[in-house]
């Protein structure tokens, strides 16, 4: 269910068409914010340090600047009426300082929650929504402390770890030791290992004035931390399952005090039920890989909801018009022959399927386990998009599914 229309008031604060809408980071996700405010109307201006990032590419202004560079930082803040994020590991300082001159949104402190696994897990818990069971670890005593039922378990730094990056598999106390070492005794979360039926997740667009709207609850495929595909309806979700998923995405949102866009996923654990049981995993203050098909496949996108969230603009409820599979394609595609040097992937054999949509992300070099791109299919069922989808992957040589 949507949230109330936006107040009168609200709407009368909205930044109007013309202004620039600032955005940290430069990567896919900003490149794809910038198309969006910029068919609304709005300039934009992008800080990264990257004088190619793809979102500076394609903005009206590219402060090319380290995220805590003063002098970067002023010059975003005196171009842009508004600013957001791209990427969950922005310093939060750096927005702190940003928001002293502008409105920021998604606001620091919301930001440093989901930066730090072991806030997020204590915010979960404040908030009445179930995790994984789960321990920190931060000191040899710590680690000597962990109970036994968390083993078999993953552990994962509790700071900068993205797309399976900073996370260790770890099956006894000796694999956990080792596994702290490897990742530099740095403060860690330990989560015990759970039987996964599925995985979904969850967009929710939060305004200033409270309205909450969200996208179709979207069920995701990982490969080696990675997410690799999304399907939406989820096949294998129970509705009343994902309806308890958006409540929850919805009161992550609101104990935030969260505007912006938010994305919450979750894993859909075997307790041995007919539907299973849900329990969060992890949040992004960002729009999110598995919210993509929403550019083809809703008549409102994550990233136009980004937009109306930072501009003070209506939120419209977005309508899935199209059952849709989207497809990770990662840098692996264009080295798939084994070969040293880069290939481009068949294009033309995939863009002549049926309801197919090609989105290349502008990046200069390929490299494996890079997100180079991301390839949606629609259909008028979801068995055709599913059909198609997998034969889409096949032609490029990427898993079936």
């Amino acid at each position: 269910m949507s949230g109330p229309a936006t107040t009168p008031a609200a709407a009368a604060a909205a930044l109007p068409p013309g202004a620039t809408l600032g955005v940290m980071g430069g990567g896919q996700l900003g490149r794809m914010f910038v198309h969006a405010a910029q068919s609304l109307g709005y300039a934009t201006a992008v800080l990264d340090a990257d004088p190619a990032s793809p979102a500076g590419l394609v903005a009206h202004r590219h402060v090319a600047s380290a995220y805590l560079d003063e002098a970067g930082l002023a010059a975003l803040a005196e171009a842009s009426a508004a600013i957001t994020t791209e990427f969950e590991n922005v310093p939060a300082q750096a927005l702190e300082r940003l928001a002293a001159r502008r409105p920021v949104a998604p606001a620091a402190a919301a930001v440093r929650v989901c930066q730090d696994r072991a806030a997020e897990k204590a915010h979960f818990r404040q908030a009445g929504v179930p995790c994984a069971p789960h321990a920190l670890i931060a000191s040899a005593e710590q680690l000597d402390a962990v109970p036994a039922g968390l083993l078999p378990g993953i552990l994962k730094t509790a700071q900068l770890g993205y797309d399976g990056k900073g996370q260790v598999r770890v099956g006894d106390r000796a694999a956990l030791a080792a596994a702290w070492d490897q990742l530099g005794r740095r403060p860690c979360v330990l989560e015990q290992r759970l039987a996964l039926r599925a995985e979904i997740s969850v967009v929710v667009a939060r305004g200033a004035d409270g309205a909450m709207v969200e996208l179709p609850v979207q069920q995701n495929l990982h490969r080696d931390g990675i997410l690799a595909v999304t399907q939406v309806p989820p096949p294998d979700v129970a509705p009343a399952l994902q309806a308890e998923a958006v409540r929850s995405a919805r009161a992550l949102a609101g104990s935030l005090g969260y505007v912006g866009v938010l994305c919450v996923e979750f894993f859909v654990v075997d307790d041995g039920s007919a539907d299973g049981a849900l329990v969060a995993n992890e949040m992004a203050p960002r729009p999110h890989n598995s919210g993509h098909h929403s550019l083809d496949a809703c008549d409102v996108s994550q990233f136009e909801l980004q937009v109306r969230t930072l501009a003070g603009l209506p939120l419209a409820a977005p309508r899935l018009h199209s059952p849709a599979v989207m497809l990770n394609l990662l840098g692996d595609l264009w080295f798939r022959g084994g070969d040293d040097a880069a290939v481009e992937p068949p294009w033309p054999a995939v863009l002549a399927l049926p309801g197919v949509h090609l989105h290349l992300y502008g990046k200069a070099e390929a490299r494996p386990g890079r997100k180079m791109g991301h390839l949606t299919v629609t259909a008028a069922d979801a068995g055709t998009a599913c059909a198609v989808a997998r034969e889409a992957a096949a032609r490029l040589g990427l898993p079936p599914f």
